[in-house]
């Protein structure tokens, strides 16, 4: 137990008399390569003479090579031991100094209360900042120093006494650190350091504790981090202008921007407005490094010259808006924070870029009436419009609306209470009369000062949009910006969920000018609906070669018509029934749309015909767009000679066709219409079967064959009764058997082949999981949901989930090779649906034909033996309900008795024997337990031979005395919940004290 310490002393005494430093390298490899058990109390230890050896670092002036590599090695160790997992209570750990060390950027510091005068001791602190100041330009010494304080600066649990102490603490460790960063230029290999030590000083403390502090103190501290904020920002878009690798001050501003969010969503300790000004400084920093000069910074290195000419986009470069989507959503929380400055900031700037570019496309077309041949137009100043265009319209869209993922997307309050705050103010129709005229200035408007100015916001994004349309209708489209056009839908999108016919119920308070210009039975409402409207058909028309644009315009259609309120309004527009007809006939130009696309329309179409309208009405809007659908499926596949002319390419786009526009189709299922979405789809099914026959040498076909059953699967499954589910069974288990009539004992001989049966699989495993998962979500009635459109009762057929699945499953293991494994999105997506069987069916898995059994049983093995961690934790999922079962069961003889048995002696050498993740502890431990009961003389031989094999009698005593409490709450185990829980709460402490103890690094 002294070792660590005696060589640590050694090491000390031969630095202090400075001679004799050739051997200190071999000392450590010495202690690198020994096991030894070390205690809590050692640790405390080492860390003691770690600070020692770097106190007397501190004091030195001029240090020569060696010793700093000596001291470097101090500091690493320090940085180690502040980065260890401290678990309760005073644990064991025998493992190699290399293991026993391993840092970890993300663990808080959270020591036992023995450490608390060691810790307390404000001298530790001090000299951790001292070393950093001293030894801040080495970059690779000053990554552990600052690793150290943001370790201290994550401090917190039972090392404190009371409140005051962790008041005093944070106090003098923020006293430190602005003294250690005011008044130097941090440089680059300090940023992310930096911003990790103030991101967990503001997440770990409480804000009882951060509001403790002196005044003058946290005042400083929250200017300090503003002034950091805005100046890693800056940083942070010069890197990504001169295309750095190493992006560590966007790393830094992205942790910066993290602490303000926690900051500013606590109202209960800062009153309104506290952080106000703070908010203005880093919103206002962010808008300047997004705007090309002379208002901004974009595109200047620090010189103030320009980086590059001409900045090239990678194909596979993601969309800023996704990309700093992170930034993005802070910067707009900042903004509604500070909504008195930003949204007129905001609109003043739109309105200014806007105008600009309205100005520059006029001159151009000019340009080109005067001299049509003339091909020299600079586009220099158009480009940078269309940049700040571009970050203005993203930050208003984060501004102005929240992410919403399967939530109702409400205006943000801060947004709100700006709105009625100043709409005593406000002049209605004069604001109305703005947002009604995209095609003027807002300035050119009397009264234009007196309206509501997050409408007149929404108003600059109209004109911007106006803009582009007029440019188009004057054949300027090749001068326009697609990615400006992309910005302009996705932010009407994102607006419309959220603003446009807002349901006054789900607000206490709602702003006059929003609920008369957006509201429910408003002229101002369906206005903006017929324009939205307009911008999609337009956009659909002129941008179907541009996928992402297309695809953005669609995903706002959907928005429009998703709901039921606001698709009452757009079927009153005659220009959704001309595009309705219009893509019912497949005419151009939507007929170029992408699959993708035309998939998405036509889920925008069917959910548009659920608006109210009255029958006759329906069933017109019915009749103009499914019925052609069916109709050309219909005459193209009765044909005499289809079966000649399948493989020619007009016959083949009408399929595609038809089957992207099925899946559509089922992805606009509700449950209000899937009785008629459903009884439509099953007819097309049945003959997607035949299909399957007809292009079996045709992967891509295939592909969306299955793809359609996947979709229906996946959205009307769960809202089936049992008839219609029946059906639904059936064809999914015909579909099956022709795939593998078709696919079995085929050889695949290239790589695309392997790719195109792995793009198979993974769609069969899915439709297979979406009919598992009726199992898991039913909100069928007996198919309630279809009374009136069929009679839906039940038959005394007797096919069910579990036939089609386990047919299905052994379909896919002869197919499933160890090379299609390497595709992590089918091996995750195998894992998970075996996991899914062995859950829901477990009784039928010992009834499976024998080679079925064994493929199963060695999927099982492989995953927990040689896949992911997530695919680990998956297999442990299956093994607890087969134990179970067996269990059950009471066949001592049974495969499955056998095959648990050997994952026993798995298990056992996971916990035991083997590093593993430890977010696997939990499964690995429910199946362990499970294992345990069914076989405990196996488990009793497991425990005596691993015993046996102990020649040091402190470790075999220790290892005797775990095992022996480990089971002792649940002797002897049974299947009682009870006593599970006791020894998952007794196996806790067992990996606290063993854990690590005899694996093999």
């Amino acid at each position: 137990q002294t070792l660590a310490c005696s060589i640590l002393t050694a090491l000390l005494s031969e630095f202090s008399s400075s001679s004799k430093t050739s051997n200190i390298g071999l000392s450590m490899e010495f202690h690198g390569n020994c096991k030894r058990i070390f205690q809590e109390d050692d640790l405390r230890q080492i860390f003691m003479l770690t600070v020692e050896v770097l106190q007397e670092f501190s004091r030195r002036e001029n240090l020569n090579a060696q010793m700093s590599s000596v001291f470097q090695r101090y500091l690493a160790l320090a940085n180690q031991v502040l980065s260890w997992n401290f678990l309760p209570p005073n644990y064991i750990l025998l493992i190699h100094y290399i293991a026993m060390f391993e840092s970890s950027q993300n663990v808080m510091l959270k020591p036992t209360e023995s450490w608390r005068e060691t810790l307390l001791d404000s001298r530790v602190m001090e000299l951790f900042f001292t070393v950093h100041r001293k030894i801040r330009e080495d970059t690779d010494m000053a990554q552990d120093s600052l690793q150290c304080l943001a370790q201290l600066a994550s401090l917190h649990g039972p090392v404190f006494p009371d409140e005051g102490s962790q008041v005093d603490y944070l106090a003098h460790f923020i006293e430190g650190l602005l003294n250690t960063i005011n008044g130097i230029e941090i440089e680059d290999s300090e940023a992310v350091g930096i911003s990790s030590i103030i991101s967990n000083l503001i997440t770990v403390f409480p804000r009882n504790i951060l509001t403790a502090i002196p005044n003058e103190l946290f005042s400083s501290f929250v200017n300090c981090l503003a002034h950091l904020t805005c100046s890693f920002g800056r940083s942070a878009a010069l890197e990504e202008v001169l295309d750095k690798d190493d992006m560590v001050y966007m790393e830094a501003y992205d942790k910066l921007l993290e602490s303000w969010l926690t900051l500013v969503q606590d109202d209960k300790h800062f009153h309104k407005g506290f952080f106000t000004q703070h908010a203005v400084q880093v919103f206002n920093s962010y808008i300047q490094c997004h705007l090309a000069a002379p208002d901004g910074t974009r595109n200047l290195t620090a010189n103030g010259v320009a980086s590059r000419e001409e900045e090239e986009i990678s194909e596979l470069q993601e969309d800023d808006r996704d990309q700093f989507c992170d930034q993005l959503a802070s910067v707009g929380m900042l903004g509604r924070i500070a909504a008195e400055h930003c949204i007129p900031l905001l609109t003043s700037l739109l309105e200014d870029r806007v105008t600009r570019l309205h100005g520059q496309l006029q001159r151009h077309q000019q340009q080109l009436l005067a001299s049509p041949a003339s091909g020299s137009i600079d586009n220099k100043v158009l480009d940078d419009l269309y940049e700040d265009i571009h970050w203005l319209i993203l930050v208003t869209g984060y501004l102005l609306a929240n992410d919403t993922q399967g939530e109702t997307p409400l205006i943000p309050p801060e947004v709100m209470e700006y709105s009625i705050k100043h709409s005593a103010e406000v002049d209605i129709n004069t604001t109305l009369q703005i947002l009604g005229s995209p095609g003027e200035k807002a300035s050119s408007i009397p009264g234009y000062n007196r309206t509501d100015s997050v409408i007149r916001l929404l108003s600059a994004i109209l004109r911007v949009s106006e803009v582009e349309s007029r440019a188009i209708r004057a054949n300027l489209t090749h001068l326009l910006s697609p990615q400006m056009g992309k910005d302009i839908v996705w932010f009407l999108k994102r607006w419309a969920k959220t603003y446009l016919l807002v349901d006054e119920k789900l607000y206490d308070q709602i702003s006059l000018p929003f609920s008369t210009a957006f509201g429910a039975d408003t002229e101002g409402s369906q206005w903006i609906v017929g324009y939205l409207l307009e911008k999609v058909i337009s956009n659909l028309a002129v941008w179907s070669s541009e996928q992402d644009l297309a695809n953005d315009t669609v995903q706002l259609l959907v928005t429009l018509v998703e709901r039921r309120e606001r698709a009452n309004l757009v079927i009153q527009c005659e220009n959704w029934w001309n595009l309705a007809k219009q893509f019912a006939r497949r005419s151009p130009p939507l007929h170029y749309l992408s699959s993708s696309v035309q998939r998405t329309l036509m889920k925008a179409l069917v959910l548009g015909g659920f608006a109210h309208m009255d029958t006759e009405t329906k069933q017109q809007y019915w009749t103009e767009v499914l019925q052609p659908l069916q109709q050309r499926f219909l005459n193209v596949i009765n044909q005499e000679n289809f079966q000649q002319i399948c493989q020619e390419e007009e016959v083949k786009q009408e399929i595609t066709a038809t089957l992207e526009a099925l899946c559509g189709i089922a992805e606009a299922t509700q449950i209000d219409n899937v009785a008629i979405l459903f009884n439509f789809l099953m007819d097309f099914l049945n003959n997607c079967i035949g299909l399957m026959e007809v292009y079996k040498n045709t992967p891509e076909t295939v592909n969306l064959i299955i793809e359609v059953f996947v979709e229906v699967a996946h959205k009307q499954i769960c809202y089936l009764g049992e008839a219609k589910a029946m059906n639904l069974y059936e064809a999914c288990l015909t579909l099956l058997q022709v795939y593998s009539k078709n696919n079995l004992g085929r050889q695949r001989i290239d790589v695309t082949a392997e790719e195109d049966q792995y793009q198979d699989l993974l769609l069969i495993m899915e439709l297979l999981t979406n009919l598992l998962s009726k199992e898991f979500i039913d909100f069928s009635d007996t198919d309630e949901v279809f009374r009136g459109h069929e009679p839906g009762q039940a038959t005394n057929r007797s096919v069910s989930a579990a036939d089609v699945v386990l047919y299905g499953v052994n379909l896919v293991l002869p197919l499933m090779s160890q090379d299609l494994l390497k595709f992590p999105s089918l091996c995750n997506q195998y894992y998970k649906l075996i996991t899914f069987i062995c859950e829901i069916f477990p009784e039928k898995i010992p009834q499976l034909p024998e080679d079925l059994f064994k493929s199963l049983m060695y999927s099982l093995e492989l995953g927990m033996s040689s896949m992911s961690s997530e695919v680990c934790q998956l297999c442990l999922e299956a093994v607890t309900p087969l134990a179970e079962q067996c269990a059950k069961a009471q066949e001592t003889d049974s495969t499955l008795f056998l095959a648990t048995r050997h994952f026993l002696k798995m298990v056992f050498d996971m916990l035991v024997l083997q590093k593993h993740n430890t977010e696997m502890t939990t499964a690995a431990g429910e199946a362990f337990y499970t294992l345990v009961c069914l076989h405990q003389a196996e488990y009793s031989e497991l425990v005596e031979t691993l015993l046996s094999t102990q020649q040091d009698p402190v470790i075999y005593q220790r290892l005797a005395d775990a095992f022996n409490k480990l089971t002792a709450s649940s002797t002897p185990p049974t299947l009682d919940r009870k006593q599970k829980m006791a020894f998952l709460k007794s196996l806790e402490e067992f990996m606290a004290n063993v854990g690590g103890l005899l694996c093999v690094k």
